[in-house]
């Protein structure tokens, strides 16, 4: 008998949590950093579907003041042409505020977070 561990054990005790309980979700072969993230990617694509959206982007970088980058994690193109950027967020973080802030300072649009 050894007292070593397997590759498997080794990875199931040191695997790392996210600080806000957030759950890595499988959506399309596509893997997003939470589950309310990939549901409210599969509300888009139903939307996209139904013809309520033209165009939906993911992970679009926007760059702020000071070399500041905001990453969306949404940024939908509706029927009407109108343009709406969304976040998913359960937790606003005191750094999330300030980018919102910086975003609408450059762009004059209001993220919308889900």
């Amino acid at each position: 008998m050894t007292d070593r561990m397997t590759t498997a054990e080794y990875r199931a005790l040191n695997k790392k949590k996210n600080k806000y309980n957030a759950k890595k979700t499988k959506l399309d072969d596509k893997t997003y950093d939470s589950k309310r993230e990939a549901n409210r990617a599969a509300e888009l694509k139903i939307l996209q579907k139904a013809g309520e959206i033209v165009q939906i982007f993911e992970q679009v970088p926007f760059e702020l003041p000071a070399e500041i980058i905001y990453k969306a994690d949404f940024v939908i193109l509706w029927r009407d042409g109108k343009w709406t950027v969304e976040d998913s967020k359960g937790y606003q973080t005191d750094v999330y505020k300030l980018k919102k802030k910086l975003f609408f300072d450059r762009y004059g649009i209001e993220i919308v977070e889900v």
